[in-house]
């Protein structure tokens, strides 16, 4: 059984002042993540930037990030497009690689029905059948959604074995949950709705908030895994304002100011992202002081 542990930090691409991508803190920032409680890193999703990512840069953060955490945590590669085609170039290349999954997103504008969601995502598998997949439904930024009686039917698919569950539905993952076999695993990727999704059957998050308080969601997810119900409820609270203040603005622009703030030269986003406005940045500054993160 694949499992890619309780908490999966989907990784910001640091950037020079130029805009190229600046490896080297990459790397450092990728052990640190490790050292600070994540089970696996996702490289060039979301949160990396990879929609202005060249393949050629995702490659190499592959490699870098894949270096950098010496075994000691899973490297998933953002390899999904929007065309099959290259979606499949590109995970065909990270399996050569050696890495421990690929996350595969929604494809995005072009809007397929759902045969052709679950086609797409087939021909990935069957592709690269010995790489784990986690496939990415977050219909708010791809503008389709993918409904869980398709999930179930690519949960057979023998290496398509987790979904990140970004739709914010609670009733759409207890029917995911419902549909497909406990071995399939489900992460929430909405850091506020990772208490809540694990009651109906979750198994951790692909977090953003992880940067920051990696540790804090392993001891949160340890404990309702325990028993210790009220103990990850208090942390959840806690948290909470860094959960919402993480997507004052588009992601993941937020993420990258707080980096920088704690010392982390991540620089800026590529365009059409852009530097939020005063207001972002001085709530960010407040959440981070009450936490202690800065």
């Amino acid at each position: 059984m694949v499992s890619f542990g309780r908490v999966i930090t989907a990784m910001v691409t640091p950037l020079h002042e130029d805009g190229s991508v600046n490896y080297a803190v990459a790397e450092q920032l990728a052990a640190h993540l490790v050292e600070q409680g994540t089970d696996a890193v996702v490289v060039c999703g979301t949160t990396g930037e990879s929609p202005t990512l060249t393949w050629d840069e995702e490659h190499e953060l592959f490699q870098v990030v894949q270096k950098a955490v010496l075994g000691k945590a899973k490297v998933i590669a953002g390899t999904g497009s929007n065309c099959t085609q290259e979606a499949i170039n590109a995970t065909q290349k990270a399996s050569k690689l050696g890495l421990d999954g690929s996350l595969q997103v929604v494809p995005y504008y072009n809007k397929p029905p759902q045969e052709g969601l679950y086609r797409h995502f087939q021909a990935i598998a069957q592709s690269s059948p010995d790489l784990p997949i986690m496939l990415y439904n977050i219909p708010g930024r791809t503008g389709q959604n993918l409904l869980p009686e398709t999930v179930a039917r690519l949960a057979e698919i023998p290496n398509i074995v987790a979904i990140k569950e970004a739709s914010g539905n609670l009733e759409q993952v207890s029917q995911v949950r419902r549909l497909t076999p406990s071995e399939f695993k489900i992460y929430s990727g909405d850091d506020s709705l990772t208490l809540p999704m694990l009651a109906i059957g979750g198994s951790g998050v692909v977090s953003v908030a992880s940067h920051l308080v990696g540790r804090q969601l392993q001891e949160m997810i340890q404990a309702f895994e325990a028993g210790q119900v009220q103990v990850a409820t208090e942390i959840h609270i806690r948290l909470f304002g860094l959960f919402k203040a993480l997507f004052l603005t588009a992601n993941p622009i937020p993420v990258k100011i707080a980096l920088n703030l704690q010392g982390w030269n991540v620089g800026s986003t590529r365009l059409p992202l852009y530097d939020p406005s005063v207001e972002v940045t001085n709530t960010l500054k407040n959440v981070l002081s009450q936490l202690n993160l800065i």
